[in-house]
């Protein structure tokens, strides 16, 4: 065998074929079957990281925060109308807004009056803004219904107020306000502001508003 012959037989040997010929190429099929496995491989290899458990420290927690409480306004309307009108021993509605500034709802169970030697102030007018100086706070006797001798006594309506969140609720409380016997003949056709409320007994959370206008009343 000649040298030449010798050089082509291990060439031969080492799988590349004869001199001048071609390597084979990897057909598409291949290459495609070769791609999809690696990205097999990898995604086992990521999957099987996301198995492991992992703990979680004692104590590990977060910070919350309470909102603060404002008081309720309570101020009285001309709209509506009472229905239910005074005159010396009858009693009569009263008619009122409730504002609940507050960024939750705010229930309201029952009611802390003044006493019952505590009168209204009688007005000509609706908005109350004309005094009528023979029927004041001093001579209307005009009192809130069931008022005691004791100042705050407490009161429960008859149906819970529930005034939403940052609303206001017009209500109309039926026959709440009483004209003594004795009241004077200029508290005729006068209108009432009633004297201040001096508590209520209300709860802020969880409620559904209350539709307005509403009508409820305490009877004790």
């Amino acid at each position: 065998m000649s040298v030449r012959d010798w050089k082509s037989g291990a060439h031969a040997k080492r799988g590349e074929g004869a001199p001048g010929s071609k390597r084979p190429r990897m057909s598409r099929k291949v290459k495609l079957a070769s791609a999809v496995m690696g990205a097999l491989l990898a995604g086992g290899s990521a999957y099987a990281a996301t198995n492991w458990v992992v703990g979680l420290n004692s104590n590990s927690n977060g910070e919350a925060q309470s909102a603060t409480v404002s008081n309720l306004t309570i101020a009285a309307v001309a709209t509506p109308s009472a229905t239910n009108l005074l005159y010396p021993g009858g009693n009569g509605d009263v008619v009122l807004t409730i504002t609940n500034p507050n960024a939750f709802p705010v229930t309201i169970t029952a009611v802390n009056l003044p006493t019952n030697t505590t009168y209204a102030t009688g007005y000509s007018n609706a908005g109350l803004t004309t005094a009528v100086p023979s029927c004041s706070s001093t001579t209307s006797d005009v009192i809130w219904n069931y008022s005691t001798a004791t100042t705050g006594s407490s009161h429960a309506l008859g149906t819970a107020l529930v005034v939403g969140a940052a609303g206001t609720l017009t209500v109309t409380l039926t026959n709440d306000a009483s004209m003594t016997a004795s009241a004077p003949a200029a508290c005729e056709a006068n209108y009432f502001s009633m004297p201040s409320l001096t508590g209520v007994t209300a709860t802020g959370g969880a409620g559904t508003a209350t539709t307005s206008p509403a009508t409820d009343s305490w009877t004790s």
